[in-house]
């Protein structure tokens, strides 16, 4: 929580440097812990989840899977139709085990381990949420089922973004937004900037190379 509140801190100081206007809500995920355990029970219900059960016992093991398959217009977004996912994971099933009904269905609630920290009880057990339902269950809350616009870097585009559209609208029933608009990667000396390539500058990094 503090590395959290540290980052969260510099990125707000830095918007207001460039005039940015500041967003009404800032939401965070462990906030919303309740609305995604709504969305995962209407996505069970409507046959578009399902929580994976223990080979050896047959019992439930606390995971829940989206059927990828069950949502017919995936891949509307980047272009990765269930079409060519098959093709392009044909390879990795022939060795793959996993716990999955298909190699391209994601998470939407993971059971944790007793060593993890975050953690929270859920009708499937302790566990925590998937990364792609977090976004859904923060922008139905405050947004509504369809929005105007949604913005995020092109990097985000598959398999975040199109995994929050198959997601939201198949618990809605409803458009997620009307517009994407997606920046493009930031380059220092004609390399992407990332973490791993440690050459991320914030613009307190900046000003004080001036």
């Amino acid at each position: 929580t503090q590395i959290a509140e540290h980052f969260t801190k510099i990125y707000l100081n830095d918007e207001k440097k460039l005039n940015i206007l500041p967003a009404t809500v800032y939401p965070k995920a462990s906030e919303n812990i309740k609305e995604m355990i709504e969305i995962i029970k209407i996505l069970i219900k409507r046959g578009f989840a399902y929580e994976t059960h223990s080979a050896s016992s047959g019992q439930a093991d606390g995971t829940v899977y989206f059927d990828v398959k069950k949502f017919k217009n995936y891949g509307k977004l980047s272009g990765n139709t269930l079409s060519r996912m098959d093709n392009l994971l044909k390879a990795v099933r022939v060795s793959l085990e996993t716990d999955k009904k298909d190699s391209i269905d994601f998470a939407l609630w993971k059971k944790a381990g007793k060593d993890r920290l975050m953690k929270w009880e859920s009708p499937w057990g302790e566990g925590f949420p998937g990364w792609h339902i977090e976004c859904s269950a923060m922008s139905i809350k405050y947004l509504g089922d369809t929005f105007d616009i949604h913005t995020g870097g092109e990097d985000l585009i598959f398999p975040h973004h199109e995994d929050e559209i198959a997601q939201s609208e198949a618990a809605t029933g409803q458009k997620l937004t009307n517009y994407w608009v997606h920046g493009g990667y930031l380059l220092v000396d004609d390399e992407k900037m990332s973490r791993s390539s440690g050459n991320v500058y914030t613009i307190s990094d900046i000003e004080k190379k001036k």
